[in-house]
């Protein structure tokens, strides 16, 4: 709350956080009218204390002396402020578990942009600031909101095992920081978001419960690409800004950066990046020495984040407004770089998103983005939930919008197209790629996508990507053919094409609407193949009955020629519909 400095004791709660140079919090969420609560409001030192420290109503001490003057002895006057379980419960010798008896009340969520929009926030001008600062709020507010509406779910019932949606909403008391723990203060806009556990169950009573943390838990990845989606998108429409890809470590995912940026400024930036990276060949080394090989990709992410605990300096002591601090950025990214780099950046990124407007078309292929997805994600994992599926589609828009809006539920139809096309059940709650959907034809090449999970001479994205490009190549491919094979030939049969009977079920973790992709499947294709077989029997049947008549005539013509058709049993290869989105 005061931008994880020291408050001296006896300090106001206010008075702190002007010292801090950080911004008072506030209130959001759509579960805040359960507790008197409005959007935007300050969070108050009590109220932080009640809610998030004591699982209590904000207004506790209110209620509790109304129930107090109304006659009600102090135990009840108190459990009438308590929301859901009291504390004091996991505390008690009751309790099964010892790790219950130190509850915990909150979670927190942190909204970080991208690095190019740190650096266009601490070094543009006001107006600049501004806008970025309303495109984080925006797409923060839209992250919680479909939190609230897709993901949370309350514990029910004995144990928490059932889950159902919450009544409500969330209670989220938001805190912006604007500061990085590198030794030197760098810029690092970002939103704390502490999300309460206490929200109401979906019944007539209304009563209060715990949120299911492992549910929130599960799509946090999904939520950071759908936040980094909608930010791009707010820059995009607000300032005309384009983003592009940004390798960062060699053979990882990119992250997407606003376009122009000097990419010098990212590393005047990232200096607690370079700390870690310092850092980190120490930690392999003694790795490989202690277990005896490189470390995989598991045993890579837990040895960065141990250097970055190692690393990890404390906050400045030196208390700063955001006034002197941006003063100071932009003076230490000029004497670095020079001015000109820092005073045309806004014009330089405008320029850039010229050239990538140029080249990028605002249309997505759902057919194409479900094949790209299926194999990322089977090449990633091998086995996957929806929520995986779901944080793919949504890179996947990112990488090929740049900035541009994509339609509401958009990564939902692309998600419920590999469900239905190209997967297959792999046990009770996962679900694993369909090889025999992504190959219809060429059963000798089914097996394509499985060496690439056991090559270990390429990073697991590196094999992703091969995998998701080769599958691409071969939809174009067959479309490509299919194109041939349906324009209008003098003297042939044309066939209208069948849609798939019905699509494959499978029970995933959360309902929802059923998107239906036109598709060709085994019994098209055979239906196809009698089809044609029988238009080739009838013209043959014709040919004949017209040599007959002819050779009765007292003076026969020349020979006519058999129509030309295609052999029986042969077909185009089949193909899926596309599905194009503007």
């Amino acid at each position: 709350m005061v931008g994880d400095g020291h408050r001296s004791a006896g300090t106001p709660l206010r008075a702190a956080q002007d010292e801090a140079g950080v911004p008072p919090g506030v209130w959001k969420g759509r579960g805040m009218a359960a507790v008197g609560l409005v959007a935007g409001d300050v969070v108050t030192e009590r109220q932080a204390e009640l809610l998030l420290g004591e699982g209590r109503h904000p207004d506790a001490d209110r209620i509790e002396r109304e129930r107090l003057e109304a006659g009600d002895d102090p135990s009840k006057a108190r459990r009438a402020t308590v929301l859901g379980r009291p504390i004091e419960h996991n505390r008690s010798p009751k309790t099964d578990k010892a790790k219950e008896r130190r509850p915990w009340l909150a979670m927190d969520l942190v909204f970080r942009p991208p690095s190019t929009a740190h650096i266009a926030w601490a070094l543009g001008n006001d107006e600049t600031r501004l806008v970025l600062e309303l495109c984080q709020d925006v797409a923060r507010d839209k992250t919680l909101a479909w939190f609230e509406d897709s993901v949370a779910e309350i514990r029910w019932r004995s144990g928490g095992k059932i889950r159902k949606p919450i009544r409500d909403g969330l209670i989220v008391a938001v805190f912006r920081h604007y500061e990085s723990r590198a030794a030197e203060s760098k810029p690092l806009l970002h939103d704390h978001a502490v999300v309460s556990i206490r929200v109401r169950r979906p019944d007539d009573k209304g009563t209060w419960g715990n949120l299911s943390a492992d549910s929130l838990m599960a799509h946090i990845v999904a939520a950071d690409t759908l936040y980094i989606l909608y930010f791009m998108e707010e820059v995009s429409a607000r300032l005309g800004w384009a983003w592009e890809p940004r390798e960062v470590t060699p053979g990882r995912r990119p992250v997407m950066e606003i376009a122009g940026i000097d990419q010098r400024l990212i590393g005047w930036q990232s200096t607690r990046r370079q700390q870690i990276e310092d850092a980190l060949p120490v930690l392999t080394a003694k790795y490989e020495q202690r277990q005896g090989h490189p470390p995989g990709e598991r045993a890579a992410y837990a040895l960065a984040c141990q250097a970055a605990d190692q690393t990890r300096p404390p906050k400045r002591t030196e208390l700063l407004s955001l006034t002197e601090l941006r003063k100071r950025w932009r003076d230490s990214a000029i004497r670095a770089y020079g001015a000109d780099a820092v005073d045309r950046l806004a014009e330089r990124a405008r320029a850039a998103a010229a050239a990538v407007w140029a080249r990028v078309r605002p249309v997505v292929d759902i057919a194409l983005a479900a094949v790209d997805v299926v194999a990322v994600v089977y090449v990633m994992r091998g086995a996957f939930k929806r929520h995986h599926l779901l944080a793919e589609a949504r890179r996947h828009l990112s990488y090929v919008l740049c900035g541009r809006p994509h339609q509401p539920g958009l990564d939902e139809q692309i998600v419920q197209s590999v469900v239905d096309d190209y997967t297959r059940p792999a046990s009770r709650r996962m679900m694993t790629a369909d090889l025999r959907a992504l190959y219809p034809r060429d059963t000798e090449d089914q097996a394509v996508l499985r060496p690439l999970t056991r090559n270990r001479s390429a990073s697991q994205y590196e094999r992703a990507r091969l995998a998701a490009d080769a599958l691409r190549a071969r939809a174009h491919a067959v479309r490509r053919a299919d194109r041939m094979g349906s324009r209008t030939r003098p003297r042939t049969v044309a066939v209208p094409a069948v849609p798939r009977s019905r699509p494959r079920p499978f029970h995933s973790d959360r309902k929802v609407g059923r998107v239906p992709v036109p598709t060709t499947d085994v019994a098209t294709v055979e239906q196809t193949r009698r089809t044609l077989k029988a238009a080739v029997a009838m013209l043959h049947d014709g040919a004949r009955e017209r040599a007959a008549a002819r050779s009765a005539q007292p003076q026969p013509g020349p020979a006519t020629a058999l129509p030309h058709t295609q052999p029986p049993g042969t077909q185009h290869p089949p193909s899926r519909t596309t599905g194009g989105v503007a």
